[in-house]
């Protein structure tokens, strides 16, 4: 893979870092499913990897954030119920009061129960053992119905010695309620605090910094509704317009895809909430380069295709027809289902916005992901079933391709029936949600919006990844990208592809955009398993 863009875009290098591997050995994945929703290494892996700038450059390496403590931890294979700190914030809750080298193995007054998991496969996802014991007692302290509000007890191994010392965590916060983010205060003030966050760390060119940022950091200021935010939103979508066109061939070598389905998806949404007639143009050309680009025809194919993946070139005219991989046509191992979901996606915004879409190519692309569809609704990785009719692993395929079904502009029940599987089967298995494939943070937005179909599964999803959202975030008020499956993307950026990622799932429930339901109605129930 090569990456020629000007700048230092997490998607991206989550992809280079997992395409990479996996055109070395494509079918790998699929026999192995996935690790666990962190897998570390003899090499050192995921730990020593380290962000050259921002809050965390400071940090020694990529280690699980444990909430607002201010402490980072890393899970060692020869403690499993324990957690080793490796670094130490100053002035939060743990300073001067946690050393690095401690390791915690008990909090709230009780020692950890079980062991944590590391290494593939689908027994492996979620965060059992001290990472969610941790989570758990860390919001029963900050809750003030408390028998001791806003202290949180910790039992350590301190140079082979137990001790207890107890964090002051107050209760600003408070925990999360039970519907949250739903009739939550502690989701308002974390969304509130996100909010100013996003717009005080907007580019002077009106980027948050690459495709995911630029994604969900403009839809969650949107879906917030306060017309404050507006102006920030708008300055996104110009330079979306400004860095988009209906012929570019310039960027051929800098994964485009991504970009303009982040482009059409964002400004449909502006179009649609502020009607300014400006955007029609410009989003007639990102359609044009979207169409244009899709997989519908050998010819589009890149003769060095078939030296650089053999086992990838089309057999016949209907392989990988009518999707979209990173770049336009048909190139290396060709259209993948994330790529082609977004594609829908955009098309369905698109045709509400007015502009015309071509229903066969559009149906090509929903066709291209039913045929990547297990029979339980699980979205592979292209447009075949890779591990079985009922395997699952990483989610956010699946839920790109329930929103777009769930939004298309035609009226044919067999859209929203497939929304409605997809929509199950993250609800049955919701455990992988940080975990999805390539770039994770983007995984996630798609995976809650493709629960948020149906309610219930929306609400398995929130319920089971709570402790996601307690450790995830920091004492300054951000999220942080925590260690996953695939342990790419950490670096720079993190602070915002957390943040804007989170404040977007936050908002999901206020249906405030076409995206999460306004205006669309809420799903049936599925007629059928």
């Amino acid at each position: 893979m090569r990456l020629a863009i000007p700048f230092t875009s997490m998607v991206h290098r989550s992809i280079l870092v997992i395409l990479h591997a996996l055109c070395g050995a494509a079918t790998l994945w699929i026999v192995a499913n996935a690790s666990a929703q962190v897998h570390y290494h003899d090499d050192g892996q995921p730990w020593k990897q380290r962000a050259n700038a921002g809050p965390d450059a400071i940090v020694p390496g990529w280690f699980y954030n444990l909430g607002i403590t201010g402490m980072r931890a890393e899970l060692v294979a020869d403690a499993p119920k324990s957690l080793l700190i490796r670094y130490v914030f100053v002035e939060t809750p743990a300073s001067g009061i946690v050393l690095v080298g401690d390791q915690i193995i008990g909090a709230g007054k009780e020692l950890f129960k079980d062991p944590h998991r590391n290494g593939y496969g689908e027994e492996n996802f979620g965060a059992t053992g001290p990472i969610e014991e941790f989570a758990t007692a860390l919001e029963a302290a900050q809750s003030s119905r408390s028998a001791t509000p806003g202290k949180l007890p910790l039992t350590l191994l301190r140079d082979g010695k137990t001790m207890s010392v107890v964090l002051d965590v107050g209760t600003t916060y408070g925990a999360f309620a039970p519907k949250y983010p739903t009739d939550c205060p502690k989701s308002k003030r974390i969304i509130a605090d996100l909010m100013e966050y996003l717009v005080k760390n907007q580019g002077a060119d009106g980027s948050f910094g690459d495709p995911v940022h630029d994604t969900f950091a403009p839809l969650a200021l949107l879906a917030s509704g306060d017309p404050r935010y507006l102006p920030a939103v708008e300055k996104c979508v110009r330079q979306l317009c400004a860095s988009t066109r209906a012929c570019d061939e310039g960027a051929k070598l800098s994964l485009p895809n991504w970009r303009y389905m982040c482009a059409a998806i964002v400004l449909s949404e502006f179009y649609l909430a502020t009607r300014a007639e400006w955007v029609l143009p410009e989003l007639q050309e990102i359609h044009d380069f979207i169409a244009a680009g899709q997989y519908l025809d050998m010819d589009q194919i890149n003769p060095k295709a078939r030296e650089s993946h053999p086992s990838s070139f089309p057999k016949g005219p209907l392989d990988s027809h009518g999707g979209w991989g990173h770049n336009p046509g048909f190139e290396g191992y060709g259209p993948i289902t994330m790529m082609t979901a977004q594609g829908a996606l955009a098309y369905s915004l698109m045709a509400r916005c007015g502009i015309k879409i071509d229903r066969a190519h559009h149906d090509a692309a929903y066709k291209f992901l039913r045929k990547g569809s297990g029979a339980n609704g699980y979205v592979w990785y292209g447009d075949s079933v890779g591990g079985g009719p009922e395997g699952w692993a990483d989610m956010g395929r699946t839920g790109a391709s329930a929103a777009a079904n769930f939004l298309s502009p035609y009226p044919d029940v067999t859209y929203r029936d497939r929304a409605r599987l997809h929509s199950k089967v993250i609800g049955l298995h919701p455990q992988s949600f940080p975990d999805t494939h390539g770039s994770p943070a983007m995984g996630m937005g798609y995976t809650a919006l493709g629960a948020s179909v149906d309610p219930a599964n929306f609400r398995k999803l929130m319920d089971a990844n709570r402790w996601w959202f307690a450790l995830a975030q920091c004492s300054d008020g951000t999220f942080y990208y925590q260690p996953n499956r695939d342990n790419a993307g950490y670096g720079d950026d993190s602070r915002m592809t957390a943040s804007s990622v989170t404040a977007f799932i936050l908002l999901i429930p206020e249906r405030t955009l076409v995206l999460t339901g306004k205006g669309v109605g809420k799903a049936a129930p599925l007629t059928h398993p």
